[in-house]
């Protein structure tokens, strides 16, 4: 039997299951691939917020990704929450020497505005994470933290693009769905561009669409699709994962990564 394809995300854990790597592990079953986690922090969260947020020690950060890509192998890489300088770096370090494709999800903030990276791990972000990501897909308030650039049009995307292009991802995927109106996500490496529009869906239960998101592009990626097949297939996807999000607790609830197997 021939192996699956897999992918290793690097992430904070997320104990309502709707974000962070446990999203991650859904989309990659949901998808076809092995999925592997290196965990950066532990989170205590709800439908409510973030309570509590404690980060693993950088050794141990390590210790889990040379585990798993020196023994099991990996097809693609996928980042998440990083939340320290100290473990941005380590990260950036650990998959420059990887020859894989890699998607950098540069996670700020939470869905309920909790804040998940330090202020002081901006700069790292900027000039050692993004420059060896093959996708970087931020959503606009993370576009805003890293280059100041603030988006509240559709035109205004290739400006934001440009911005973080200017960092050293070969692709970069500006999500728009803060915007008003249809979602719509530009993906470019700034010379070729890719427009994706989807309806908007009239569900709050939005939690963990980021997550999903870049974790459906390493999916394919890790499938041997080329970036812009594979942030297609994802669009596809975490757009029927939206339109079936479900109330969970008593505030924001997930994204359903099985909505295929339930339609």
């Amino acid at each position: 039997m021939t192996a699956l394809p897999r992918v290793l995300t690097v992430a904070g854990s997320d104990s309502g299951g709707g974000a962070g790597i446990q999203a991650d592990l859904k989309t990659m079953l949901a998808l076809g691939v092995h999925g592997m986690s290196v965990l950066t922090a532990v989170t205590a969260q709800n439908s409510l917020g973030v309570q509590g947020a404690w980060e693993l020690p950088v050794e141990a950060v390590r210790a889990q990704y040379r585990s798993v890509v020196d023994d099991i192998g990996v097809s693609a890489v996928k980042t998440g929450m990083l939340a320290s300088a100290e473990l941005v770096e380590a990260v950036a370090e650990l998959i420059s020497a990887t020859d894989v494709p890699t998607v950098v999800d540069p996670v700020g903030v939470s869905k309920h505005g909790d804040p998940l990276l330090a202020a002081s791990a901006l700069e790292s972000v900027r000039t050692l994470l993004l420059p060896v990501a093959t996708v970087a897909t931020p959503n606009l308030d993370e576009v805003a933290q890293l280059t100041g650039v603030r988006v509240e049009s559709e035109g205004q995307l290739r400006e934001a693009a440009a911005a973080v292009l200017a960092y050293g991802p070969r692709w970069v995927l500006i999500k728009g769905g803060h915007l008003p109106g249809d979602a719509v996500d530009l993906l470019t490496d700034g010379s070729e561009e890719h427009w994706l529009r989807a309806p908007r869906h009239d569900n709050r239960h939005t939690h963990g669409t980021g997550c999903t998101l870049a974790s459906a592009v390493a999916a394919e990626l890790a499938k041997g699709e080329s970036v812009p097949a594979a942030v297609a297939a994802a669009k596809e996807y975490v757009t029927g994962a939206i339109a079936a999000g479900f109330a969970l607790g008593g505030g924001i609830g997930p994204v359903d990564h099985g909505w295929r197997w339930r339609t």
